[in-house]
C-alpha cells in the first residue's frame, strides 16, 4: 500500500528540471541579458524574479540596441512569453516608457506576451523621491543607488504597508486609502516630500486599466506551463555581489539577487531548476560605491572604461574597472551553484601585453580562506595575482574556441579551472552572433 502511495505520488506531482536561471556572478553589468537573448531561442518562457528598474540590460540585434530595465530580455523572440514575477517591483510608468520606447525600435506584439504578476509590489513616484532624499542623508558616505525607488518599495514590502498589482485592481477606493496612508508615512519621515495625491491617483485609475489584460496569478501559470513541458528561463537582475544576504553590504541593492531569489520571486521550488548559468565578464566592474578589491586607477583601469563602453545603462554613471576577481567568482559559486559559465567581453582585453586574475585575498600577510562579510574587511584585503600573457590580437571576428589565440584560451581554461565550472560560452563582441559556442 505505502510503494502504491509512493508510485502515485511521484506520478502526479514530480515536474522535470525545465528551468534554466542566468545569473550575474560579480557586481552586475556583465552582459546578461545578452547571454538570456541567445537562450530564449529555446526558451517558452522568459521571466524577471526580482529587482525592478535599477537594471539595464543591454540586447543588440542586427544594429538595434535594445535597453531593457523592467522587460525580461526574451520579449524580443516573438515566440516567448515574457513573465514579470512577484519579486520583482514594478513602476508603472517607467515600464510603459520602456514598452513604447522599444516599441519605436521594433519591438512587436508585446501585448500578447507580456504576463505581470498580480503579487508584484507597485514603485510609486515618491519612493523614487525618497530614494534620493535618503541618499542626501548619508551624506558624504551615500551608497550610490539608483534613485529608482527601489529600496523604498522594497523596505514598504518588509514593513507590509507596500501596495501590489493586486490592489490596484482591486476595488480603487481601497487602494485609494491605502495609498494616501503610505504617503502620509513618507511625509512624516520626510516633510520637504511633496506628492499631489488626487493627480496621482487619477493618473494610476488609468494605469490600472492599461495593465488589466497583462496580469495573471503567475505561480499557478508557471508550474502549468512547466507540467506540460515547457522551459522557462529565468533572467536574474543586478548580481550575486549586490545581493542584500551575500553582498557587499551595505553597497548592494534590496532584493536577493542571488538563486534564492529566483524561487521567492516566481514561487519556482528548487527541485525545478536544471542549469544554473553564471555569467562573467573577462574582467571586473562596480558602479556606484563600496570596496573592490582589483579596482584599477591607472592607464589599464582608463582603458577597460573606455574600450568596454563602461557606461552604466540605467544611471549613466562611468563603471570602476579591474582585473578579474577568482577569489570573489569562487565565493558566488558557492553560493549559486553555477552549472556553466558565460565569460564576456573577452575581446576587451585583446591589446594588454599581460592580464592579470586574483586567486587569493591576503589580510596582515595571512591568506583568507573566506570571502570576507563586512565591506570593512573587504577593503583592507590585498588581491594576489597569476599573471598570464596577454594574446595582443583582435578577437572579435572569430567564431570557433579552436580559432582563439593560446593565450586566450590559457585564460579561459585558467577560469574554468579554478572556478571549477565549465565554460559554455564566450563573448567577443557586442551582437548576438558574437557569442563562441564552447561545447
Amino acid at each position: 500500500m505505502a510503494s502504491d502511495i509512493r508510485k502515485n505520488g511521484e506520478h502526479n506531482h514530480q515536474i522535470p528540471k525545465k528551468v534554466t536561471v542566468v545569473l550575474g556572478a560579480q557586481w552586475g553589468d556583465e552582459g546578461k541579458g545578452k547571454v538570456v537573448d541567445v537562450l530564449a531561442a529555446h526558451a517558452d518562457l522568459v521571466c524577471r524574479c526580482q529587482g525592478g528598474n535599477n537594471a539595464g540590460h543591454t540586447v543588440v540585434v542586427e544594429t538595434k540596441e535594445y535597453d531593457f530595465h523592467l522587460l525580461p530580455s526574451g520579449i524580443i523572440n516573438p515566440k516567448c512569453k515574457s513573465v514579470i514575477g512577484n519579486g520583482v517591483v514594478i513602476h508603472l510608468p517607467g515600464l510603459f516608457d520602456e514598452l513604447h520606447k522599444n516599441e519605436d525600435k521594433g519591438l512587436k506584439d508585446w501585448q500578447n506576451r507580456l504576463l505581470i504578476s498580480d503579487r508584484a509590489h507597485i514603485v510609486f513616484d515618491f519612493h523614487q523621491q525618497v530614494d534620493g532624499l535618503q541618499e542626501q542623508e548619508k551624506g558624504p558616505q551615500p551608497l550610490g543607488t539608483t534613485k529608482k525607488g527601489i529600496g523604498p518599495a522594497y523596505s514598504s514590502k518588509a514593513t507590509r504597508n507596500g501596495l501590489r498589482i493586486a490592489d490596484l485592481l482591486g476595488d480603487f477606493e481601497t487602494f485609494s486609502k491605502k495609498y494616501e496612508s503610505l504617503v502620509n508615512t513618507y511625509q512624516r519621515m520626510f516633510p520637504s516630500l511633496e506628492v499631489d495625491v488626487g493627480a496621482e491617483l487619477q493618473r494610476y485609475r488609468k494605469y490600472a486599466e492599461d495593465i488589466r489584460p497583462l496580469v495573471v496569478e503567475t505561480v499557478s501559470y508557471l508550474h502549468s506551463a512547466l507540467r506540460e513541458g515547457k522551459h522557462v528561463l529565468v533572467e536574474g537582475a543586478n548580481a550575486a555581489m549586490l545581493d542584500i544576504d551575500f553582498g557587499t553590504y551595505p553597497y548592494v541593492t534590496s532584493s536577493n539577487c542571488s538563486i534564492g531569489g529566483v524561487c521567492t520571486g516566481l514561487g519556482l521550488p528548487p527541485s525545478t531548476i536544471g542549469e544554473v548559468v553564471g555569467v562573467v565578464k573577462a574582467y571586473t566592474t562596480r558602479v556606484g560605491d563600496g570596496p573592490f578589491p582589483t579596482e584599477l586607477k591607472d592607464e589599464v583601469g582608463d582603458l577597460l572604461q573606455t574600450k568596454g563602453a563602461e557606461i552604466g545603462v540605467t544611471t549613466k554613471r562611468k563603471r570602476r574597472c579591474g582585473w578579474l576577481d577568482i577569489t570573489l567568482l569562487q565565493y558566488t559559486a558557492m553560493v549559486n551553484g553555477y552549472t556553466k559559465i558565460c565569460i564576456t567581453k573577452l575581446d576587451i582585453l585583446d591589446t594588454l601585453p599581460e592580464v592579470k586574475m586574483c586567486v587569493a585575498y591576503k589580510k596582515n600577510g595571512q591568506l583568507l580562506d573566506y570571502f570576507p562579510s563586512s565591506a570593512a574587511e573587504l577593503s583592507l584585503v590585498e588581491p594576489q595575482y597569476l599573471v598570464l600573457p596577454g594574446w595582443q590580437s583582435s578577437i572579435e571576428g572569430v567564431r570557433e574556441y579552436s580559432d582563439l589565440p593560446a593565450q586566450a584560451k590559457t585564460y579561459v581554461e585558467k577560469i574554468q579551472e579554478l572556478v571549477q565550472v565549465p565554460v559554455r560560452w564566450i563573448g567577443v563582441g557586442k551582437g548576438r552572433e558574437s557569442i563562441i559556442n564552447v561545447e
